[in-house]
């Protein structure tokens, strides 16, 4: 199949579970054409199955603000022309399903099916909104395929935009191969030279995450137990957790790493995954790190539950139970093996229900399924 694949090309999970499903379904054989304004920070153009489509956005004195979703659409419609497509995928319903359906009616007579995958602020917090309410309720309606990244936001969108729209909830996944833990642990050195137990998070840093949480939690385990806290990304927050971790007195022992490409190189040497956000639909930064033999710590929120089975592969707890959280890690942590058994299981969890060579073929259906509605209708 030819796929033109939307995302928003940042640090967010949407956009790395839609750069990693189209760098498997290429490694299958597919041929994928990523279309947006950057390209996804995860993304390795250089399989020769893979393209990206640069969507160019002119200011004009007229507008306030550039007409992305316009831009997107006459892109989507010149590369489904040219390649030609099969299908699009977008993920995150606002715009990309706006443009996409804007596409689709640019490509007639030709129909030219779309599929939105919805992966949770796009439902929770913009489609909620009421001035956007009514579009994205019509968007979700009017794909020809609608996925979800859990069963948690399946309910949830049915019941915010009250549609009996079928949904297909394909979960995230973690390609098990790639993200393991090394049998090479030397570079725990560069954070812990002394032997001390690691503990990450990684996210972008939004409010939602919680990132002073995290700080306040190390904090407690810090006083209980020598340790070293590792953050991978970045985002607004980060200020105020360096200005935390500063007041604390905790700069020897808190490593801001930034953005990696790569993160299953940081994530394999950890002992210890914390996640305390406020809302999570998935949790994709739990699973890479559960798929690393990583046990993990998070709030019992949203599709977190569907991914952390509590007291088995990690611990759940409330959302801003802080101390309940601290609790929790120091409870892995003193164990005689530092929570390594915690932490295999979390591995064979992972691979039993999220590996990407069990999923990829879910997606791979889906889109035959809608490309056989699509000729149906198109024929009637």
């Amino acid at each position: 199949m030819k796929i033109g694949i939307t995302c928003y090309p940042t640090y967010g999970g949407s956009g790395v579970v839609a750069t990693e499903l189209g760098m498997e379904l290429a490694a299958r054989g597919h041929e994928i054409h990523f279309i947006s304004y950057a390209m996804p920070t995860r993304l390795n153009p250089a399989h020769d199955r893979i393209f990206f489509h640069e969507v160019e956005v002119t200011s004009y004195p007229l507008f306030d603000h550039p007409p992305y979703t316009l831009a997107l659409a006459v892109k989507m419609a010149e590369v489904a022309e040219s390649a030609p497509l099969d299908l699009l995928h977008v993920h995150y319903a606002i715009p990309h399903s706006v443009s996409a359906l804007l596409a689709r009616m640019m490509s007639a007579p030709r129909r030219l099916p779309f599929i939105t995958t919805l992966h949770g602020t796009d439902i929770t917090l913009v489609g909620n909104d009421r001035s956007y309410l009514p579009m994205t309720r019509f968007s979700i309606e009017q794909s020809d395929g609608v996925t979800a990244i859990s069963g948690y936001l399946r309910e949830r969108t049915v019941q915010e935009f009250d549609t009996r729209r079928p949904i297909e909830v394909i979960r995230n996944f973690v390609n098990c191969d790639l993200y393991s833990r090394p049998a090479d642990q030397s570079r725990r050195s560069e954070w812990a030279p002394n032997g001390e137990p690691i503990v990450m998070h990684l996210s972008n840093f939004r409010p939602v995450k919680r990132i002073p949480d995290v700080v306040e939690i190390f904090a407690l385990l810090r006083e209980k137990m020598p340790a070293k806290l590792v953050l991978i990304g970045d985002g607004p927050d980060r200020g105020v957790a360096e200005h935390l971790v500063r007041q604390k007195k905790l700069g020897c022992d808190v490593f801001f790493v930034g953005k990696q490409a790569h993160v299953q190189e940081f994530l394999g040497v950890a002992d210890l995954f914390l996640l305390p956000s406020d809302l999570e639909s998935f949790g994709l930064a739990a699973l890479e790190a559960m798929a690393c033999e990583v046990p993990v710590v998070a709030t019992n929120v949203g599709g977190v539950p569907e991914v952390v089975t509590n007291g088995v592969d990690g611990f759940l707890v409330a959302p801003r139970d802080v101390a309940g959280a601290a609790k929790c890690a120091i409870q892995i942590l003193s164990r005689a093996d530092r929570g390594r058994e915690m932490g295999r299981q979390s591995r064979i969890n992972a691979r039993a229900k999220f590996c990407s060579n069990d999923v990829i073929p879910l997606y791979e259906a889906y889109y035959q399924r809608v490309l056989e509605a699509s000729s149906a209708a198109a024929r009637a």
